[in-house]
């Protein structure tokens, strides 16, 4: 049966790779991620798992070390922060390119500078277009359940491509809540073995791994890593259709929170997705009509799926923790807006930045953000369709 227990992000991404118990591990401590690659050396040393951990000199050396031992036919991650996946910035295109499936326990920080240690989305956001595929987390749970996920969708035959499991830093990595532990002969039974078929030292098939492309092959392998990203959709879909049979848990490409029937609605990432629902329930005892989508999976982008989901709103409010420095909003607005207007959605849509460097969102600011939306569509009154939240004056 199910086992209850009290854990942080960290603790529970932990213990989800200490049930897949895989082959290797390099890593290198950064705030708020360090706990991640403690906890799993803890594990090692216990004997509860036979992972090879390799303390490394850098975070471009552990996402390097990373290739290489998932080149060589072993399951393979690594942990990161911020800065840290800064460093590892030419390796993430090698891993991705390479079709290598390894995975990487990201916990959200603000880049520098100035220097913050707190969570904003800038180190994923900016990895975006590296080929990765992206699944983030609100809660605890969530990032037990996502991680426990993860292999089964990058190591499919039809995907191939290395995973960013996302939480966020402190809110989530360190803070301590309920969750529902599954059985280890369950998860590995879920994960399986990985057996890849090519690998750099199979002496059966022997292959180069990252070869030298002359300009008429390099668009081609550009294309394959696009369809691999397309084949991912269904992949991770269907993933989350086994992992509810096992769980009862259900997982989407976003969940819709109180949506069917709203007039206006925020979409968002992560942790903050509490607040606002928290938002929502007190707005709905008031007679409005209010709801949120919280974005689970960002690569590959479910845009189809995410614009008819908010086309029968008449307003939508997209918050993004991490700017675009577009001069017009942050990389998820681009993305929902690009779509909504691919469907020729009437709904209008306004963008917002938050939470930058651990900035508090709370429910007034979820509040006044709705109060915004209907004050634009029911007054018609202008609003800025590009603004900050919480900025101080």
């Amino acid at each position: 049966m199910a086992i209850r227990e009290r854990l942080s992000g960290n603790e529970a991404v932990a213990h989800a790779i200490k049930q897949i118990n895989p082959d290797v591990m390099p890593a290198f401590p950064i705030t708020p991620s360090t706990e991640i690659p403690q906890f799993v050396s803890t594990f090692i040393s216990n004997g509860e798992i036979d992972t090879e951990f390799i303390p490394v000199e850098s975070e471009h050396s552990a996402m390097s070390a990373a290739i290489g031992a998932e080149a060589a036919g072993c399951r393979t991650l690594t942990a990161t922060s911020s800065c840290g996946m800064a460093l590892m910035w030419e390796e993430l295109y090698v891993a991705a390119s390479n079709r290598l499936p390894l995975a990487l326990a990201l916990v959200n920080r603000a880049l520098s500078g100035p220097i913050n240690i707190n969570c904003d989305h800038s180190d994923s956001m900016g990895a975006r277009d590296t080929g990765w595929l992206q699944i983030y987390a609100e809660n605890n749970q969530e990032a037990y359940d996502n991680f426990v996920q993860a292999y089964r969708i990058s190591e499919h035959k039809d995907v191939r491509l290395p995973i960013m499991i996302c939480q966020d830093g402190f809110i989530t990595s360190h803070a301590v809540e309920n969750i529902t532990l599954i059985e280890d002969d369950l998860v590995k039974k879920f994960v399986g073995e990985y057996t890849p078929e090519q690998y750099l030292l199979n002496p059966e098939m022997p292959m180069a791994v990252g070869p030298y492309a002359t300009s008429p092959y390099y668009m081609e392998t550009k294309m394959a890593q696009n369809t691999a990203m397309k084949n991912a959709k269904q992949v991770i879909l269907d993933v989350a259709k086994e992992f509810e049979e096992m769980t009862g848990r259900h997982y989407g490409f976003f969940e819709e929170y109180r949506l069917d029937d709203a007039d206006y609605a925020i979409v968002m990432i992560g942790s903050a997705a509490g607040t606002t629902k928290e938002a929502i329930d007190e707005l709905r005892n008031e007679g409005k009509k209010v709801g949120l989508l919280k974005i689970r999976v960002f690569r590959p982008f479910p845009g189809e799926e995410i614009a008819k989901a908010l086309a029968h709103t008449k307003a939508v409010a997209i918050l993004d923790r991490s700017e675009g420095f577009r001069a017009g909003g942050g990389p998820l607005s681009a993305e929902v807006k690009e779509h909504l207007y691919d469907i020729q959605a009437t709904t209008k849509a306004v963008s917002y930045i938050y939470g930058l460097g651990g900035r508090d969102y709370t429910v007034d600011s979820a509040k006044g953000v709705f109060a915004q939306l209907e004050d634009m569509i029911e007054n018609g009154a202008e609003i800025p369709q590009y603004q900050y939240i919480g900025l101080r004056q």
